[in-house]
């Protein structure tokens, strides 16, 4: 049986690994569910390409955060703020399981440890390769670079399209959808939230609630 994914300051066990066979003959049921001939040419290897595509856009579930982070935790007493903007982000709606892609801003006051500025992108594909919701998605970010970093505060932006609105429901290709999330000082400090919007390009205004 599956185990449950690993959540933001959990330390649950990894899932089992895909069961590649089994999803192959998954895909091929649902070609002839919707009408298709999954034998016709064009159709042969897609079950074993899906199959694989899933097993990599759902590799959070199977990935173990320490090893992700490992080795890229060091000491600074600086006390600055640290910024990557603009990371690229990719995962699937839980709802429908389409995707959704945007990019995800994080900031943090280091105390006494900083992090990598790769790892900050491995945390964002570790929650975002799995089932999500982008509210989820963007506090599980902020969380987990607290516990990494032990930081005086946190703040995430995810700014993203779904795909489950643009090509279904209401079909509103051009809607953004906006979720934030604040910790520590980011959250009791309302000079330090607006140097972390005006440092990845947003006014105190951008995000409701700020």
């Amino acid at each position: 049986m599956r185990t449950s994914p690993k959540r933001a300051g959990e330390s649950s066990p990894r899932s089992q690994d895909v069961n590649i066979k089994r999803v192959e003959q998954l895909v091929r049921e649902l070609l002839v569910e919707i009408g298709e001939d999954p034998n016709r040419e064009g159709l042969l290897k897609t079950p074993e390409r899906v199959a694989e595509a899933y097993d990599y856009l759902t590799s959070g579930y199977r990935a173990d955060l320490n090893e992700i982070v490992n080795g890229a935790v060091f000491e600074s007493h600086a006390n600055n703020m640290i910024i990557s903007r603009d990371i690229e982000l990719y995962s699937l709606c839980e709802h429908h399981i389409l995707p959704f892609f945007g990019v995800c801003h994080i900031g943090y006051v280091a105390q006494e440890k900083v992090i990598g500025l790769s790892k900050l992108s491995r945390i964002v594909d570790f929650y975002a390769r799995r089932l999500q919701i982008q509210e989820r998605l963007t506090h599980e970010i902020a969380q987990e670079v607290m516990n990494v970093t032990s930081a005086e505060g946190v703040g995430v932006v995810i700014e993203a399209r779904h795909m489950c609105m643009m090509m279904r429901g209401v079909e509103k290709q051009h809607s953004i959808m906006s979720t934030s999330s604040v910790l520590g000082s980011f959250l009791k400090d309302s000079a330090t939230r607006s140097e972390f919007l005006n440092l990845i390009g947003r006014t105190p205004k951008f995000v409701q609630g700020l």
